[in-house]
């Protein structure tokens, strides 16, 4: 966990007391009513702060706390994640409010957005892939090559994000590194020893070479990143389908749906037969669930 702890500062037990830099952040005028944990996450403590704004009207916001320097770079690259998705479809995310440094507590950040109230159940297929796919269709890459301008991470582990022309090429350099990460933390494998180099000098090329071979291209889209179920869900006060807890970068679309292979993810096939209902699989066709199984790596 990217958290050492804010004492003082805990949400809940009656506390009302924040770190001045969220404050500066808050409407101006406004008075903590109470703050609250809320939700459960790996790697912050996060929580609820409900205010009483100028006018008398109660406003709520989401806080996330992390520590040292991961975690602030986590907060940053979960900010401009959330900020790019906001800007090309505003009604799928909570609004972004800030992220900054605590002044109280040395190496302490956070990440500061609206609170949306949620039911505890899937979104509606149909309605979340419309979303979804206007998502991957409007997101367009600044510059038209795959990558982000700011890393971002997946849980509290960082992303390849430099800026690659081709998504053979992307992919291979950010899978190289999950691998990496997977080794420095468990240790060599023998097995792996054998599979790698099966899949980077066979698999890869034989899936996703022909994406960008015999004239075809690859549009770099805008994806969520880390899309699976508990990072999704429904607005209790206007039914629309929610997402959050971004790590973005410009890929190939089908990326995001890799997540969704593993049955518990709770993204299933109807989730994949809603979207390419009204969005094209790649060319080739054939070739469709096999980088599905590839990018589920």
């Amino acid at each position: 966990m990217n958290f050492d702890g804010a004492p003082g500062l805990e949400f809940g037990g009656g506390n009302t007391a924040v770190d001045p830099s969220v404050l500066e952040k808050l409407p101006p005028g406004c008075q903590i009513a109470s703050t609250e944990n809320h939700g459960v996450s790996f790697w912050a403590n996060v929580g609820r702060i409900n205010v009483t704004l100028a006018d008398g009207s109660p406003q709520s916001f989401f806080i996330k706390v992390v520590s040292k320097d991961r975690g602030k770079e986590m907060v940053k690259g979960e900010f401009e994640s959330l900020k790019t998705i906001c800007e090309v479809i505003p009604e799928f995310v909570p609004q972004p409010i800030a992220w900054g440094t605590y002044t109280s507590i040395p190496e302490t950040y956070f990440f500061l957005c609206e609170f949306r109230e949620m039911a505890d159940e899937m979104p509606e297929p149909h309605k979340f892939t419309a979303l979804l796919s206007r998502l991957h269709q409007k997101g367009t890459s600044p510059n038209g090559k795959f990558g982000f301008h700011i890393t971002t991470y997946a849980g509290n582990l960082p992303q390849w994000v430099e800026w690659e022309d081709s998504w053979e090429v992307f992919f291979t350099k950010s899978l190289r590194l999950a691998l990496d990460f997977e080794i420095q933390r468990r240790g060599p494998s023998k097995e792996l020893d054998a599979l790698v180099p099966v899949l980077f000098e066979k698999v890869i090329p034989r899936l996703l070479r022909p994406l960008e071979s015999e004239g075809r291209t690859v549009k770099p889209s805008l994806i969520h990143g880390d899309l699976w179920y508990a990072n999704s869900g429904i607005d209790v006060n206007t039914e629309d389908s929610l997402v959050f807890d971004p790590c973005c970068f410009y890929a190939h679309n089908e990326y995001e749906f890799g997540q969704w292979r593993p049955a518990c993810n709770r993204f299933g096939a109807e989730y994949i037969t809603a979207y390419i209902s009204s969005a094209q699989i790649s060319a080739p066709e054939e070739d469709f669930e096999g980088r599905l199984d590839l990018y589920r790596l």
